[in-house]
């Protein structure tokens, strides 16, 4: 069928090869090449249409975006249009990406403004979970290890999408791969922007407090994404998963009868959606570095050159091989047994303190001692080894040299960023910065108390460059 787009039709639906509405007379094609065949959508600002592209030979499908401008109200037709149109320019930048749709065309016709962009075959997160049910936990890592790197395109391009919901993500029938729809209220990011209170857009049950405020962040995606994950696991609306009189979460009281969530993930999802924006995450790069390490999403930072990839491959050969028990193997005769028993215990604070000792008994130097960076390069490595399996067992791959390695060339040698992914304060400074917690950030442990030398920052490069020998 045909269906026509003119304001008002009372009989919009038409016979396939019209040309003209049958109701109102006006023509049913736009630009004489794409011909709407139904209403898929309908919000605010908007509808949305199925149709296909005549001006192809297979006559493709397509969805074709129609501004709707009933308001009497001036105000509301110049912002909805000013939306409109930076959505035309912003779309023809993200739509290069494979998993946003492309922009086909935008045009005006008739005092209609009108965007055609390419047709992903499939159904929404929110559709999937109506037909299937709740999600569960593997479920959204595979959704956080396929979302997460568009959402970093989308922000590197400095644009918040500021409506992530399930009916925003569409999975492509074909091949499962998820896509990031609807950027129709997306604010491009700007000096100004940033710090200038707007109008609150996007969907109230996924929206962050902040963004209800009229001031979007790139945290407030990430927020949404968060209730996103929530919603999915429990099928229950945000807003019954939260405790108003405390003004806390309790997602987790609505999980289904026999299902759990990892601690892991319970983490990371805890953070995405804390309500102040300090305490989240606050750029999609911090959300990779969290998912970097664990077994569920190895790969989802993006590729790393071999020599440097090495270091996650053999993390994870080593601790996903055979158990070897707690060999404490050591070339030069030291003990670790102490250092175990410390880990072991969660003394996270001793145990800092006794590698600082081990790897000097490794090194034959006085306990306390700096060490240089000549000094790491000859650390014995089956010594080096021991210490970093050690830590990285008993903090469940939290901590440990070889965690910190990873996360080194995970943010492209940076040493600044570096610092910043583990918690730590670029500069060498004491050591009240440290917290001896396991709910301190990924790679927060060991400390660097024992590195010296007048290049002592460049001890992340030496360490890193010396676990992906091995």
């Amino acid at each position: 069928m045909s269906y026509c787009l003119t304001p008002g039709c009372f009989s919009p639906v038409n016979p396939d090869n019209a040309k003209f509405c049958l109701s109102c007379g006006s023509l049913l094609t736009l630009k004489d090449r794409y011909r709407p065949m139904q209403l898929i959508g309908k919000g605010g600002f908007g509808k949305t249409f199925l149709a296909i592209d005549e001006g192809t030979a297979d006559k493709v499908r397509c969805v074709v975006k129609q501004l709707y401008l009933q308001s009497k109200n001036t105000l509301v037709v110049n912002k909805a249009t000013q939306l409109f149109r930076q959505e035309a320019q912003r779309l023809a930048e993200l739509g290069k990406h494979p998993q946003i749709p492309s922009l086909l065309a935008h045009f005006e016709q008739q005092k209609q403004l009108y965007l055609v962009q390419e047709f992903i075959p499939g159904q929404t997160l929110e559709k999937e979970l109506q037909e299937k049910g709740v999600f569960n936990e593997s479920q959204i890592w595979e959704l956080l290890k396929d979302l997460v790197p568009v959402l970093k395109f989308v922000h590197d391009r400095h644009v918040i999408h500021r409506d992530i919901k399930p009916a925003n993500i569409i999975r492509r029938q074909t091949d499962g791969k998820l896509f990031l729809i609807d950027f129709g209220v997306a604010k491009l990011i700007t000096d100004s922007g940033l710090f200038r209170t707007g109008t609150a857009v996007g969907t109230a049950e996924y929206v962050a407090p902040e963004q209800m405020k009229g001031k979007a962040l790139p945290a407030s995606d990430l927020y949404s994404l968060g209730v996103t994950c929530i919603y999915l696991l429990t099928g229950v609306s945000p807003f019954d998963l939260t405790d108003i009189a405390n003004n806390t979460w309790v997602w987790r009281d609505f999980l289904p009868k026999g299902s759990s969530v990892s601690d892991r993930l319970t983490k990371i999802l805890d953070k995405l959606i804390k309500p102040a924006v300090s305490q989240r995450y606050q750029s999609v790069g911090d959300v990779l570095l969290a998912l970097t390490i664990l077994p569920s999403t190895p790969a989802i930072v993006q590729p790393l050159p071999p020599q440097k990839n090495n270091i996650l491959t053999n993390i994870l050969r080593r601790y996903n091989a055979k158990p070897q028990g707690d060999r404490l193997i050591s070339e030069v005769g030291v003990d670790y047994t102490n250092l175990q028993h410390l880990l072991a215990a969660g003394k996270w604070k001793e145990a800092d303190r006794e590698t600082w000792v081990v790897l000097c008994l490794a090194l034959g130097k006085s306990t306390n001692a700096y060490l240089k960076l000549s000094d790491i390069e000859r650390l014995p490595d089956e010594d080096l080894q021991t210490i970093d399996r050690l830590w990285v067992k008993y903090s469940q791959q939290h901590f440990g040299f070889s965690i910190q390695a990873y996360i080194f060339h995970a943010v492209n040698d940076d040493y600044g960023r570096f610092c910043e992914a583990v918690g730590w304060p670029t500069h060498q400074t004491h050591n009240s910065y440290l917290k001896f917690s396991i709910s301190a950030p990924v790679g927060h442990l060991p400390s660097r108390s024992w590195v010296g030398g007048s290049q002592w920052w460049r001890h992340g490069a030496t360490m890193a460059s010396k676990l992906s020998k091995h």
